[in-house]
């Protein structure tokens, strides 16, 4: 009897459905989430908004003249955003690429995130590793290190807003339910007591286990994030980094800022002798919007109106009015990056056929 000696193939990994499964469930939480957490969120304005007052003081009482800079700074701020992204990426050894080039990578990050939240910078690292061969862990680590940059802006400018508003910041942990746990949450010892154990815990576990596939991965982020962030110290025309990062802020709170004149009752708030032409309002809004974009929602709908209309409430203006004036600033930015999402589409598509054409021209030297 002759026996068959031919090699069987090796039998599939048993994990691979789970895996498969593994990742459509988390395909479909990153788009069904936000989408849920945005839905929720306008439900329960219109529990507490009549929308047909929004509407009729976004038609009749808006001037709508001056949302026009307002789409104009949103195209401006993810330009010098784009720029910005390009001094870090020669730091680290990446070919320049032309502005348009850098501004249409933001463009599109942007417009993408509309759809589905934080996809847009992954499309963005993926569409520069592609452009110019570059390698991709690299561009990561220069976007992780671009969002640390955000992060302190953040948290100086809420800490300005502690300081320069802080009758209203007050207002708002006594009189809403949500700032008093806040408060009281946040001044237990026994919450700081638990992150700092949490935070040893997982260092020491790191330590131990720094060769299991959890930690490697922590890690790597972590260290990607680090000598991005490490290079701006270093990298040739850093202080030009740092002005165009001011730049950068400075166009996004004048994009919440310029749509206090298009309505009476905020306008009211720029006239106010004791709120700096507004610009105490102004930032107290802001600050509220930046933290609720940490919220996964499709561009901050819902998050953001109800941060921005909470804020807006400590300075007196009613539910409606501040509903109106949420609803027009998100709409207004929103509107304009979706057509700096279509221009970035022409434009790579107009670009990829070019430099097809071109790689494919006969060599007469």
């Amino acid at each position: 009897m002759n026996q068959d000696n031919t090699k069987q193939p090796a039998p599939r990994n048993a994990s691979a459905p789970g895996s498969k499964m593994k990742d459509i469930i988390e395909k479909i939480l990153k788009t069904v989430l936000p989408i849920g957490i945005s839905a929720a969120m306008i439900i329960w304005m219109a529990h507490k908004v009549d929308f047909h007052k929004v509407w009729a003081i976004t038609s009749h009482d808006c001037d709508w003249w001056w949302l026009l800079p307002v789409m104009v700074l949103t195209m401006l701020s993810y330009s010098i955003r784009g720029i910005r992204w390009g001094y870090q990426l020669r730091a680290a050894g990446i070919p320049r690429m032309s502005v348009a080039a850098e501004s249409v990578s933001i463009f599109s990050a942007y417009a993408i995130n509309l759809l589905v939240p934080y996809l847009g910078e992954a499309w963005r690292c993926v569409y520069v590793t592609r452009r110019e061969n570059a390698k991709l862990s690299t561009v990561i680590g220069t976007d992780l290190a671009d969002r640390s940059s955000d992060f302190v802006m953040i948290i100086l400018l809420t800490a300005l807003a502690l300081i320069v508003a802080d009758p209203a910041l007050t207002r708002f942990f006594d009189k809403y339910q949500f700032g008093r746990a806040v408060e009281e949450i946040a001044s237990k010892w026994e919450l700081w007591a638990a992150i700092a154990g949490a935070a040893a815990a997982f260092i020491i576990l790191d330590i131990r286990y720094r060769d299991r596939k959890f930690f490697k991965g922590v890690n790597t982020s972590v260290g990607r994030m680090w000598q991005g962030f490490k290079v701006i110290f270093t990298m040739e025309g850093r202080w030009t980094y740092l002005w165009l990062t001011i730049a950068i802020w400075v166009c996004y709170f004048l994009k919440i800022y310029l749509v206090f004149f298009a309505f009476p009752f905020t306008r009211e708030l720029i006239s106010h002798p004791g709120y700096a032409w507004g610009l105490l309002p102004g930032l107290v809004a802001f600050v509220f919007g930046s933290f609720s974009m940490a919220i996964p929602s499709n561009g901050g709908l819902g998050p953001w109106n109800i941060a921005v209309m909470y804020a807006l409430m400590l300075y007196g203006v009613g539910h409606t009015d501040a509903a109106a004036f949420s609803i027009v600033a998100w709409s207004t930015q929103t509107f304009m990056t979706i057509l700096l999402g279509i221009y970035s589409m022409i434009y790579i598509a107009v670009t990829k056929k070019k430099k097809g054409k071109t790689q494919n021209m006969p060599n007469n030297i």
